[in-house]
């Protein structure tokens, strides 16, 4: 079920991380945000994001001062920290994407920071979507561990990110990077294998339409794992070719498999992701979903 949402006579407050993607090469968004507010008499402010984990500072203290809507300007990282002080309650997640690969954005059609975002905050509509944990640690969009979390902590350590930057530090990972071993248990499966990727998605997509969950729901009460077994020279263009059409799920050193429950183990701890911010974790993860837990604005 799906309302409206009267921007114009709540309180709410935007949280603008001034290093996501395009808010470091463009400086009249901040400026843009001021004057939306403005010019719609807005019972708002804007809050700037100083360090890593501010944003949900911010959110929980937006919270605690009346607002009913808090919107996040900036990339994955932002969203994920923003939208966690939110999950459980009524108060409404509102989304300008900024980053590099807006995930969640593109499944719900914001695409970036354009006038469709920020219209659907005065015209758009609630819906509540799900929130994933691994660890405890939520993700709206994506999970991952192997060679996922391996490109996302070293693109997180790039101070120019992008497009290019991503496709160059995943060649760059690719050549280093050698398969680990996993226990992987779910509702309908039960598997001990090796793989270059395990990816459970909320959301269909990573960002810049590479769909590592194709037909992902984010309001289904369901998570979509994806186990890519194995990537060489020879293979890695049709991979690519498939995740960029939506057909990962078709190949046959996939395997697929979605549920609200699964376990991963693996020899040793390391890294994962959640919304492509690395976190060190155990050996064992366990990945569930909160379903609905979220009341977001999207495009109507």
């Amino acid at each position: 079920m799906s309302t409206t949402l009267d921007l114009l006579h709540i309180k709410s407050r935007f949280i603008f991380n001034p290093t996501a993607g395009h808010n470091s090469r463009d400086p009249y968004l901040l400026a843009q945000t001021r004057a939306f507010i403005a010019e719609h008499n807005l019972d708002s402010s804007v809050d700037v994001t100083e360090r890593p984990h501010h944003a949900t500072e911010l959110a929980q203290a937006a919270i605690d001062d009346g607002c009913k809507l808090i919107v996040a300007i900036g990339g994955d990282g932002t969203l994920n920290e923003t939208a966690k002080a939110l999950v459980g309650s009524d108060i409404t997640f509102g989304l300008i994407p900024c980053g590099s690969g807006n995930g969640l954005g593109r499944h719900l059609g914001l695409f970036g920071p354009s006038d469709i975002a920020f219209k659907a905050l005065l015209d758009g509509r609630t819906k509540r979507i799900d929130t994933g944990l691994a660890n405890e640690h939520p993700f709206f969009t994506a999970m991952g561990l192997g060679f996922d979390a391996e490109v996302s902590s070293r693109f997180n350590r790039l101070t120019r990110r992008g497009m290019s930057a991503y496709v160059r530090t995943t060649l760059q990972a690719w050549f280093a990077y050698r398969p680990d071993q996993y226990v992987i248990a779910g509702e309908s499966l039960s598997i001990n294998t090796d793989a270059f990727i395990v990816a459970v998605g909320n959301a269909d997509q990573y960002g810049n339409d590479c769909f590592i969950s194709p037909g992902a729901e984010v309001d289904d009460g369901r998570l979509n794992l994806t186990i890519l077994k194995r990537v060489n020279m020879f293979t890695i263009p049709i991979v690519a070719w498939r995740l960029f059409r939506g057909s990962i799920h078709r190949s046959p050193t996939v395997i697929c498999a979605d549920g609200e429950h699964f376990i991963i183990k693996r020899a040793f701890a390391g890294p994962i992701h959640t919304d492509a911010e690395v976190r060190e974790t155990g050996p064992e993860i366990e990945i569930r979903v909160l379903p609905l837990s979220l009341r977001m604005i999207v495009p109507a």
